[in-house]
Parts: structure tokens; C-alpha cells; sequence
């Protein structure tokens, strides 16, 4: 993404126009002041062809190559400069270059370096957080299909919003415009695409002259009835600039403007008052329901170079005042590209969080009223290279993501996508241990089921008693441990948005539920009216099966009891049939009949003796399955 649209969408520099080192590179630096790149590098090599090898000039041709997104020669000068230089920022690039090359061991080494240099930088914490978090984000698994778009140029794309019908994108592919210094690539514009009936787009068609200048224009979004557009625009169209007083090179900010829909067009364009001359703002994207518009800023008082802000849409169309996004989302690096989709995830573009080289898409959202953790959406869409402008409709679960990825048509391109899995996934990590011993349990069966009680996958404990399972995001979920010897265990757990949550669950020895007159299970319930074995009363029924299956010369009495509602007629016939069915369901798990009876008790054994008086706890103690030792058992073997 370095490239000519860098000086819409990552930093117009913002007056750090550099002086003449000396006047040998007096030339070559007016260059880079003036952002034109392609030219200030072939300067720089000059001097050095010249003998002019100094950690200056390797730096500066360093951060030309950087900023057109050549990373071979970014690094290989960052490594130069870096061998007479300690300046954090050049190892951070330095770092970037050389994951984005693949050298990820190499990278982590300067990451280190950079970590030592800066510590509390939270691109430094998050780093020494996680330092392995490179095989995670490739490991994590494929959840998109992601294809070139079909409607790329040689030059600049990228973008992808669509609305009414069409498609609007940002385009350098005007060949009659004037190019600019950065890359030696014209302009950029704001193109419209047209739907053919087989679902491309095609027939790129300039907006007109209201919108587009020749100055460059950026991204685009609407507000939902479709009447507002709000887009990016340098301030030059605004005659709005400043004049570096060393170096005499203007320079211009990027403003956010909103257009009116009149007719089938867009008119009356005005510039938004959250603009200034001393910093930018770009990238708008609106809520879905109209109320608040994301944008990206370098204005004063952020945490890094561009952050990500939102502001209150007023009834008027007026913003409110702007509102940083906090430091959780912000770094000290580059925070852009927000998009807010239809339920309320935040996806952006940053350098600052923790990805595979250059720009990662990023998401989050807020639950409770807090950040959740923030998230790589991973490859596919991420790569070595810058990706940004990550855009999907919610619904059909299909849009679009830039990149300057290898591979492309131009200097940026527009991928299409279709998202295949979940994209928010949580690793669920349960540990079985022997409540006794405290000891890891190998080789215990643990099933996860979903919130609708469906098995999903069964899965073995490894040698430290640990299963894993990926589960989507804010989910409830229930573990079931089975484990030969050990009481069987359910555990609910509740759904979240963190990336790893670790999980706990203790079986007792076998015999713990056992005493020489009865074995304890939990409450066995019944629906209302019914006898049928419910789903969790067959898992508790099974613990008395194991105990039945370990000491093959038990036999057990089962009783059931009904609460004091109803008859007593009616309560002694209702437990019996449960009861019976009790009996039937252990018999069915090949447990000789012999060895079990049945009898319904009906209210006449409370548990709890409440009378009419009883609680609804009260009530639900009394209506209980109880099963009796009648012989046999471990202390019959004894």
C-alpha cells in the first residue's frame, strides 16, 4: 500500500519535511520532501554510487523503498543504516520488512531488539506477550475464499463499496491525469462499477466533476437512506495547505467531505467541520443505522501516528465532537481503514498490531460496553503485504479486501471474498484431573455440545489431561467427561469473546459416590407429567450403570418420589412409571434385570417435609430418583 495513495491513506508526512543533511543531498531530500519516492531513491543511490555511504543517506533510501512498498530494498538498506544506527523506529521498519519478506526468525530478532529499546511502547508489550503469535495467525485456518476481483487495472485499485446498484471503488487507471511523485501513477479518482447480470462488475465510470478533481480523492460511504456520501479529498482542492519554511514544498492534508444525492447524482459537496490544516481525516465509514461515523486522524492527542476515531452524526447532519477509539485499538503505529458493519464489528487496518508484514486487517466489537480482545482475521486475507479496506456485507457473508499482495495487476488490487467458517473463534482448553490426586487424567472422553444440546465432537485427553476445541465466539457451550473408573462430569461453558479460555473439571473416584446403604447421583428430573428419560438424566443414569459394570454382584433398588401436587393416587401411579422407566433404561445398558427394581414411593417419603407450604426449591428436592444398595459392592468384595 505504499504507494501513490500513501499520501491519501497513511501519512502526508504532516510537516515533517526534512532539511538538507548537508549539500550533497540537498536535491534528494527536496525530493522526499515533495513525496516523490521513485525519484529521491535514484538520488540517493547516486550519492551512495558516489561514495556517499553515510547512515543517513542508507536510511533515507530506506524509507523511500519503504514507502513504495519495495520490501527487498527496504530491508537491505534499513540493514545498512542499522550498522551505525539504534533508532527504534528504523529497527520497528526494519523488523516489518523482513516478515514481510518471509524472514520471520529475523524479524522476531529486531523485534526483540526494538522491545528492549522501548519497552512500555505497546507495540513492544504486546510483542513480548506473545512472541510465538506468527504460527497462530497462519495456523489458525483458512476462513475465506479470497479472489482477484476481475476488474483491476495496471495501476492503483482498491476499495469496493457497494451501493444502489453499483460499486464504488478508487482508481489511478486515468491515464489523461497527471501523475504524481510518489510512484509515478496518475491521481486518484473515484470510480463507479456496473452489475452484470452474471454478478461481476465492469464498465469503471468516473464520478463526476463535483466529486472528482485532480487533486485525489479516497474512499467512500453512505448513510442508510442512501441520500449522504461522505469521501476523503486532499485539502489542495480547499486551497488549503502549508508551506514548509525550510524546504519551501507544500503540503496538504486529507479532508473528509459529504455530498447530496440529487437526481440519480451526487452534488453540493461540503467539507466537514472536524477538518483542520493541522492534521488529517480520512476513511469514513458510517454505522449502519446512521448514527456515527468512523473515521481515521493524526490529530493532536492520539497514541500513535494515525488512530482510529468516531463522532455522533447529529439529526442536522452536523458530527459531534471527535472520540478516540482508545488505546486497546490504537498503537503507537498506523490505525486506518475502519469499516463498522451491520452488527456493530469493527474491522480496520493497522501495523501497529501484531501481524504477518506491513498492513493486517484487524476486528473487534464491544460487548458489555467493553472492547473485545483485538483479532487477525488471518489468511487468506492477510499476507506479506499491506491489506486494507476490508468491506463485507454481514448477511451474504461476501465483499471485498485491497492489497498490493504479489501477484496483482497493479500497484494495489481489489479481491473479492466469501467468508466460508466463523470468523470469531474461541480455543476452549479443558484440563481432567483426578479431583483425589490432583493428578492429569490421560485418556478421559470429552464431548462438546452446543447450546441446542447437539454432540458436536468427542475428543481424547492427551497425556496432561488436556482436549481442545475451537468454538465461535460468544457461544454457550457444555463439556461431558467420561472417564473409566471416575464419575462422569457436565460443565456449562459460558460463551466469550476472549481468544483462549481454559477450563478445569475434577472426576471423583467412582466410589466416591457411593456409600454402604446408597449411591448418590444428581437429581434425576422428568418433564412435566412424563416418565421418558430425559437426556440428562440418562447421563446420570449411566454413572449408576459404570458403578453396576465395575461391581458385577451389586443389585440396587430404585425408587421414585413425586412432590405433594396432585393426588396421591396420581403421584403414586406417576412414580411408578418413572420409576419403571428408571429401570428399563439401566436394564438396556445391558445390566441383567435381576440386579434392579423399581417402586414409585408418590409423595408419601418427602424429602423435605414442606406440607403445602413448600418452596419451589423445596419441591423440586422432594421430586428425586434415590437408588439403595441391596447386596454386593466394594465392601462386599472386602
Amino acid at each position: 500500500m505504499k504507494n501513490l495513495k500513501t499520501l491519501l491513506f497513511i501519512t502526508l508526512m504532516s510537516g515533517l519535511c526534512l532539511t538538507a543533511q548537508n549539500k550533497n543531498t540537498k536535491k534528494a531530500d527536496k525530493e522526499f520532501a515533495r513525496f516523490e519516492y521513485v525519484d529521491a531513491a535514484e538520488s540517493y543511490k547516486r550519492l551512495i554510487d558516489k561514495g556517499d555511504g553515510s547512515p543517513y543517506v542508507y536510511g533515507q533510501l530506506a524509507e523511500c523503498y519503504y514507502n513504495i512498498f519495495n520490501t527487498v530494498e527496504a530491508e537491505k538498506w534499513y540493514a545498512k543504516a542499522l550498522e551505525t544506527s539504534e533508532n527504534p523506529e528504523m529497527i520497528y521498519k526494519y523488523s516489518e520488512m523482513l516478515k514481510a519478506n518471509g524472514k520471520y526468525e529475523e524479524s522476531n530478532k529486531q523485534m526483540e531488539k526494538f522491545a528492549s529499546m522501548r519497552p512500555s511502547d505497546n507495540r513492544a508489550t504486546a510483542f513480548r506477550k506473545n512472541p510465538n503469535y506468527l504460527p497462530k495467525i497462519l495456523e489458525q485456518g483458512k476462513k475465506f475464499n479470497v479472489q482477484d476481483a476481475g476488474f483491476n487495472s495496471a495501476q492503483s485499485d482498491f476499495g469496493g463499496v457497494e451501493h444502489d446498484g453499483k460499486l464504488y471503488i478508487t482508481s489511478g487507471r486515468n491515464d489523461n491525469r497527471k501523475t504524481y511523485g510518489w510512484n509515478e501513477e496518475p491521481f486518484l479518482d473515484i470510480y463507479t462499477l456496473s452489475k452484470n447480470s452474471d454478478g461481476a462488475y465492469d464498465n469503471a465510470s468516473l464520478m463526476n466533476d463535483k466529486i472528482n478533481t485532480k487533486y485525489h480523492e479516497g474512499l467512500v460511504s453512505f448513510t442508510p437512506d442512501g441520500k449522504t456520501m461522505y469521501f476523503s479529498r486532499e485539502s489542495y482542492f480547499e486551497k488549503d495547505y502549508q508551506k514548509d519554511s525550510l524546504s519551501r514544498v507544500r503540503y496538504s492534508q486529507l479532508y473528509l467531505f459529504k455530498a447530496t444525492k440529487l437526481g440519480n447524482d451526487w452534488d453540493t459537496v461540503e467539507s466537514l467541520a472536524i477538518n483542520s490544516e493541522n492534521y488529517s481525516v480520512k476513511n469514513p465509514s458510517v454505522s449502519a443505522d446512521g448514527s456515527t461515523l468512523y473515521f481515521s486522524s493524526n490529530m493532536p492527542g492520539g497514541y500513535g501516528n494515525f488512530d482510529l476515531y468516531k463522532a455522533t452524526i447529529n439529526e442536522d447532519g452536523t458530527l459531534g465532537e471527535p472520540e478516540n477509539l482508545g488505546q486497546k485499538v490504537n498503537t503507537e503505529g498506523q490505525e486506518m481503514f475502519p469499516y463498522i458493519s451491520s452488527n456493530n464489528t469493527l474491522y480496520f487496518s493497522s501495523n501497529g498490531h501484531l501481524g504477518l508484514g506491513g498492513m493486517d486487517v484487524f476486528y473487534t466489537r464491544v460487548i458489555d460496553g467493553k472492547m473485545a480482545p483485538i483479532r487477525n482475521v488471518g489468511i487468506p486475507i492477510n499476507s506479506n503485504g499491506d491489506d486494507f479496506a476490508f468491506i463485507i456485507n454481514e448477511e451474504t457473508e461476501e465483499g471485498f479486501v485491497s492489497s498490493n499482495r504479489e501477484g496483482g495487476q497493479g500497484s494495489d488490487d481489489v479481491y473479492a471474498f466469501k467468508k466460508l467458517q466463523p470468523l470469531c473463534d474461541v480455543l476452549i482448553t479443558a484440563t481432567v484431573l483426578d479431583d483425589t490426586t490432583r493428578e492429569p487424567l490421560s485418556g478421559a472422553s470429552v464431548s462438546l455440545y452446543d447450546a441446542d444440546g447437539n454432540k458436536v465432537v468427542s475428543k481424547t485427553t492427551n497425556e496432561d489431561g488436556i482436549a481442545e476445541f475451537i468454538v465461535e465466539c460468544e457461544q454457550d457451550t457444555e463439556l461431558e467427561v467420561v472417564m473409566e473408573d471416575f464419575e462422569s462430569k457436565k460443565v456449562t461453558v459460558k460463551g466469550t469473546s476472549e481468544e483462549e479460555f481454559g477450563v478445569q473439571i475434577s472426576l471423583d473416584p467412582i466410589e466416591k459416590i457411593m456409600t454402604p446403604e446408597e449411591i448418590v447421583l444428581n437429581p434425576i428430573y422428568f418433564d412435566f407429567d412424563k416418565s421418558n428419560i430425559t437426556a440428562q438424566a440418562a447421563f446420570e443414569l449411566d454413572k449408576l450403570v459404570q458403578i453396576m459394570n465395575k461391581y458385577p454382584d451389586l443389585v440396587i433398588n430404585a425408587t421414585s418420589h413425586t412432590d405433594s401436587r396432585g393426588s396421591d393416587s396420581y403421584n403414586q401411579r406417576l412414580s411408578q412409571r418413572r420409576a419403571k422407566s428408571t429401570q428399563q433404561y439401566v436394564i438396556s445398558k445391558g445390566i441383567d434385570e435381576s440386579r434392579i427394581s423399581a417402586e414409585g414411593k408418590g409423595e408419601s417419603e418427602p424429602k423435605v417435609n414442606c406440607g403445602s407450604n413448600c418452596t419451589d426449591e423445596e419441591h423440586q428436592q422432594n421430586r428425586r430418583s434415590e437408588f439403595k444398595i441391596v447386596s454386593g459392592g466394594p465392601q462386599a468384595e472386602e
